[in-house]
């Protein structure tokens, strides 16, 4: 439990956001102004927008003095935002959130009363999904779940990086050079008490996603190679099931050979069978080499072997 006043880091990235980036500050400001005993500065990561977003954002940081736009030089991409506003906030708890107004700022009191009560990290869990096609839902939903199944790390399931951390979290997330990141992971690996808060997501406020297929699927893709190296086990132990197939075969050939069962084509089954007995070889050392090269991939990460805890004041 912290006493006295509370430094209060809200980051949010934006490209391209000039149809809501003000109705987003309105309500933000709104909400962050209400709160007791808090102190707060907003962090939005401008990430190269090309249209009047920029512009906007330096409007608001002349009229507020706890508000700060951090430009990129160009678009570096939604995770990299985020590190950069993680990375510069100095408060003792940050939140992390999209400025479409689908996260919406009035839960910010009630992650703060969950950080207040023990937990280190809140992510907010989204029981509804207004606005998107059945499609994206159904797929996001099997990826979450694939995630969860693949990855040693316990990802929690229908969340996005609408978030709050404490500051041990943010320094433990500091320790973590790696580059292709996938934040959500990231902090579901460094531990630390963890709790959910349900909502409901509502459409955006204006304009459409930033988030195109491509980047989606990219993101995906690290998510899952970020944390997970079953694919490379089940490789292997694919190619053990076909090699056991093609041995069983080969044993079916030699007593159909010697007994007269069937018409057997003589000299095809043999060929097939021993084709299908080197591409499971070719497998098995694909996969093995492929853990190995996962090893040499976790050591280039640099993630810290551990992180100590320190109690809560």
């Amino acid at each position: 439990m912290n006493s006295g006043r509370t430094l209060l880091s809200i980051v949010s990235p934006m490209w391209n956001e000039e149809e809501s980036a003000d109705a987003f500050l309105q309500e933000l400001t709104r909400q962050v102004d209400l709160l007791p005993d808090t102190d707060v500065e907003i962090l939005i990561v401008n990430d190269g927008s090309a249209d009047r977003t920029g512009e906007i954002l330096d409007s608001w940081a002349q009229r507020r003095s706890d508000l700060t736009v951090l430009s990129l030089s160009r678009n570096f991409g939604h995770q990299a935002a985020i590190t950069a506003g993680v990375f510069s906030a100095t408060g003792d708890v940050v939140i992390v959130m999209d400025s479409d107004l689908q996260d919406p700022p009035e839960l910010i009191p009630a992650m703060l009363e969950k950080w207040r009560s023990g937990a280190d990290v809140v992510y907010a869990v989204r029981k509804e999904r207004r606005g998107e096609s059945a499609f994206k839902r159904g797929t996001a939903s099997a990826y979450y779940r694939l995630l969860r199944w693949m990855s040693d790390t316990d990802i929690p399931a229908d969340t996005g990086d609408f978030r709050l951390m404490s500051r041990e979290v943010v320094e433990a997330l500091r320790s973590m050079p790696e580059r292709d990141r996938y934040m959500r992971g990231m902090v579901a690996w460094v531990g630390f008490t963890q709790e959910p808060l349900y909502f409901d997501r509502s459409e955006r406020f204006a304009g459409t996603t930033k988030y195109s297929m491509k980047k989606m699927i990219k993101l995906g893709t690290a998510g899952i190679l970020g944390f997970s190296d079953k694919p490379l086990y089940l490789a292997v132990a694919s190619g053990f099931i076909v090699m056991g197939v093609a041995f069983l075969g080969l044993i079916w050939v030699l007593l159909s050979s010697i007994f007269g069962w069937g018409d057997l084509v003589r000299g095809w089954a043999s060929i097939a069978l021993i084709v299908m007995f080197f591409a499971a070889v070719q497998l098995i050392f694909l996969g093995v080499i492929g853990i190995y090269i996962s090893h040499v991939f976790t050591e280039t990460k640099q993630r810290p072997l551990f992180i100590i805890r320190n109690p809560r004041q």
